[in-house]
């Protein structure tokens, strides 16, 4: 049931209030030295102290929490949708967001509303001012959006709460919860190396810091060494440690992983089944229109990547048109491009940038020579300003059976999905598809 806003300027007023805490801050101490752990440390005290204000809200439930390189939004989001067909109240917490910032906190199969999130907010803002003068200053934007669904799943009196790690995991805000009762490791792979560092071996040590004592560790990751990595966390720490054998491709490995957890949890098959099968997440490899078809996929790293273009490869068509942006902050821009444009198709490559609040991304001329590095010679590139015009540029140009596919970016994917789902249709109805 649709629950209106009244007062939608109150919403965004509250929103612009907290994207005013910036996230920037956390890359800027980064180094591989000890000096980077004790300030990594830093921000994650600064969440506990923040919740030590509000009364340790996020003791009131069990929890999921889920990170890796590729699919935890997809494998939080069936493993949510799974508890609650099978009856619990069930809470998540995901990021990024698509279109609108509610879209990150959710109760069973609703955002938060517009005037909750805005009344959360204020009730925040005397903490927030308390913890100026405290050891650790501010949160960040993203804690306090944390803090913000811990009050609203207390508020729901939700029994679950699936979290999905905003980014690494040892020293992501989430990390605070004490005593999971599951936590998951999709895989690993490059990405976000400026923070989480160079080698897998790194990536991975600093995503198992999510693993806790007594709970249990599930994990789709085939690498046999990363695989000893985790099974030697967990048995230091006393986790129970399980791993999914390798199945066709990552679509199957997420919901093998899935089956898995429900297992341990002890919900039916018939749940199951069913939690997997509601799940649906804005801009995973989403159709917006079929004539000609148009792809939203908000992959923005080497794995991602590469799983989209292994689904795209279950579709017939004559031309590829390829709209793409990749973060000014991915140091591993190569990884991402090389398997985005190696590929067999007929194909025209549009690359565009997007300037958004929350990232922007590189410029088209900083990418053309990537791209043209890896392009056959019978396709064509493009360099479009803005995502909107390459939008307008390859639907003027497809044919009816051709593909456009976005791809690349998040940010990127969100901004054009807007043209079919507008915020205002969000904000109203408190779910992100319109079937």
């Amino acid at each position: 049931m649709s629950t209106k806003q009244t007062n939608p300027e109150a919403y965004f007023r509250a929103v612009d209030f907290i994207d005013s805490f910036s996230n920037s801050s956390i890359r800027k101490n980064v180094g591989r030295g000890k000096r980077e752990k004790k300030d990594l440390n830093f921000y994650l005290n600064r969440t506990k102290y923040f919740l030590d204000l509000l009364g340790n809200p996020e003791k009131s439930f069990k929890y999921i929490h889920v990170t890796g390189t590729a699919g935890k939004g997809t494998v939080s989001s069936m493993l949510h949708e799974t508890l609650v067909a099978s009856g619990k109240k069930t809470g998540i917490f995901t990021s990024p967001f698509v279109t609108t910032t509610i879209e990150q906190i959710k109760v069973n199969r609703e955002y938060i509303s517009p005037a909750e999130f805005t009344k959360l907010v204020d009730y925040i803002k005397p903490f927030i001012e308390k913890s100026k003068s405290g050891p650790y200053g501010n949160p960040s934007a993203f804690e306090l959006l944390f803090v913000i669904s811990i009050l609203h799943f207390a508020n729901k009196k939700c029994e679950w709460v699936v979290l999905e790690v905003g980014m690494g995991g040892r020293y992501d805000a989430t990390n605070i919860i004490e005593e999971p009762v599951i936590t998951a490791i999709t895989n690993i792979d490059y990405d976000h190396m400026e923070i989480l560092g160079k080698t897998l071996n790194e990536i991975a040590t600093d995503k198992m810091g999510i693993i806790k004592p007594g709970c249990s560790f599930f994990t789709s990751e085939q690498r046999p060494v990363l695989q000893k990595m985790f099974e030697k966390t967990c048995k230091k720490v006393n986790a129970k440690f399980h791993k999914i054998p390798r199945q066709k491709n990552y679509s199957d490995h997420n919901k093998e992983l899935v089956r898995a957890i429900a297992s341990e949890l002890g919900i039916s098959t018939e749940h199951v089944e069913k939690g997997i099968q509601a799940t649906k997440l804005p801009c995973r490899f989403e159709t917006m229109q079929d004539t000609p078809l148009v792809i939203l996929d908000g992959a923005h790293n080497r794995a991602k990547v590469i799983s989209t273009m292994s689904n795209l490869k279950n579709y017939t068509f004559k031309k590829l048109f390829l709209i793409t942006a990749i973060s000014d902050t991915k140091k591993e821009k190569q990884l991402i491009i090389e398997p985005l444009i190696s590929n067999p198709y007929d194909m025209t490559v549009i690359l565009t940038q997007t300037k958004t609040k929350e990232r922007s991304s590189v410029s088209p001329n900083f990418l053309k020579p990537l791209v043209q590095k890896y392009l056959k010679k019978n396709s064509r590139l493009e360099l479009i300003d803005t995502p909107s015009k390459a939008l307008e540029y390859a639907l003027s140009k497809a044919g009816k059976d051709d593909v456009i596919l976005v791809t690349g970016s998040f940010f990127l994917a969100g901004e054009l999905r807007k043209k079919w789902i507008s915020e205002a249709w969000v904000l109203e109805n408190l779910r992100s598809f319109k079937n």
